[in-house]
């Protein structure tokens, strides 16, 4: 067997060895698997059959062939960092840029004038609609 769904199966086999399904109700992890006794499963099993299922398809998967299945691990928790977000950077949403990026007050490089600076050289400050302030020439 590939190695790359070993650690997820091991997983799954355990979850299955602690369920009540096991346990309690003296059935087979095989017959915990199949669709009547699978929705009494607990949510963690369930997320394991449902991630070894996807590895195990990852592995015929023609498009996933050269990369190879994803690591299993993707969990901060699990790979033993903070989950707190102050921490850490922003994931991307897309390519183009970062989920909170542009969202805030505007950053200034100091070149930008002064609301007195402006009426001295002759100009006059008005809000728009939208709550913006703009100027114009008197």
């Amino acid at each position: 067997m590939p190695s790359s769904c070993t650690d997820i199966r091991a997983a799954l086999a355990l979850c299955l060895q602690n369920s009540d399904c096991v346990l309690v109700h003296r059935n087979t992890p095989a017959d915990c698997l199949r669709p009547p006794l699978a929705d009494t499963l607990p949510t963690t099993c369930q997320q394991l059959k449902h991630g070894y299922g996807q590895c195990k398809r990852g592995q015929i998967d023609m498009r996933k062939r050269f990369r190879g299945n994803k690591p299993i691990s993707t969990s901060l928790e699990l790979e033993g960092e903070s989950a707190d977000l102050g921490e850490r950077e922003v994931p991307m949403l897309y390519a183009g840029k970062g989920g909170f990026e542009g969202v805030g007050p505007r950053k200034t490089d100091g070149r930008e004038k002064t609301d007195d600076e402006m009426e001295k050289a002759g100009f006059e400050r008005f809000v728009r609609n939208d709550g913006g302030v703009d100027w114009k020439k008197k």
